[in-house]
């Protein structure tokens, strides 16, 4: 059976190459972007089979209308995925008040509005999967991008919750976590702060071990088919990642993680108390 979806963030990226696979299979697909029109050539190409809306997802009003807009076309919501989200770069210090809540406000807020609008569709129709487009920096944390990090793990936390209050009504949830790809995530889409130069020398060490990481970068188109199959797998995984690095920088530093808290595992008895 074809499935009904709703994705936001489909101007470019990811988001862009999963509507085009649904499509293409012939599901039926929402398609948000803060300007629609960038889209045209999709509406052109696929027709009835696409429903492309303007939206900000910073807007929770705005969100409640494009969830009832598809509802109304469509008659339901299969797969609602949480692609919408940009990074902001910048060293702690660096990030304005302001940068640091619009990067909230887009990369969690933003979710939790379109999960919170999507879930009573879901319940109802008994069943649904969100997928919540996370990061390698979603479980891990690199320099210059802790604001951007910082909004990932609070996606984490939150969907991981998400997931065990949903599942007795047959709602699925799914963080992707895709390493490096070749998206405009760290040009045009991404936003910086205004430098220190006490962090210039750090920056320039921060830099060449992003581009170290980034080397060979994954195929954004590639990543339709997995996502295809992730959307038809009876049981799908909670956390998945994208990508090969990924699960070597998650190994390397969850390991870390265990080795510390072991060895001040005396410290954490003597604040127990007796």
């Amino acid at each position: 059976m074809s499935k009904t979806w709703f994705i936001t963030g489909t101007s470019r990226g990811f988001g862009r190459e999963w509507a085009v696979a649904a499509l293409e299979r012939g599901d039926q697909v929402v398609a948000t972007a803060r300007d629609a029109s960038r889209l045209d050539d999709l509406t052109a190409r696929f027709g009835e089979q696409l429903l492309a809306l303007t939206l900000d997802v910073d807007d929770k009003a705005a969100v409640e209308t494009a969830v009832a807009q598809a509802v109304e076309r469509f008659g339901r919501i299969d797969v609602a995925v949480n692609n919408a989200g940009y990074g902001q770069f910048g060293m702690v210090e660096e990030v304005t008040e302001a940068e640091a809540r619009a990067q909230f406000e887009t990369n969690v807020f933003g979710a939790l509005w379109v999960t919170q609008a999507v879930l009573p569709v879901m319940r109802t129709q008994g069943g649904g999967h969100v997928l919540q487009v996370s990061s390698i920096g979603g479980i891990s944390a690199f320099p210059n991008i802790g604001l951007y990090n910082a909004s990932k793990w609070a996606l984490e936390g939150f969907s991981q919750s998400l997931a065990a209050e949903v599942a007795d009504f047959g709602i699925k949830v799914t963080l992707i976590e895709p390493g490096g790809f070749s998206t405009d995530w760290g040009g045009a889409s991404a936003k910086h702060a205004a430098p220190l130069p006490a962090y210039d020398a750090f920056r320039e060490k921060a830099a060449e071990a992003r581009r170290t990481r980034m080397a060979s970068p994954g195929d954004p188109s590639a990543s339709a088919a997995a996502v295809l199959e992730l959307v038809d797998a009876p049981n799908p995984p909670l956390r998945v990642f994208f990508g090969t690095a990924p699960l070597g920088i998650a190994t390397a530093d969850y390991e870390s993680r265990l080795a510390e808290w072991k060895r001040w595992q005396h410290l954490s008895e003597l604040s127990q108390g007796s």
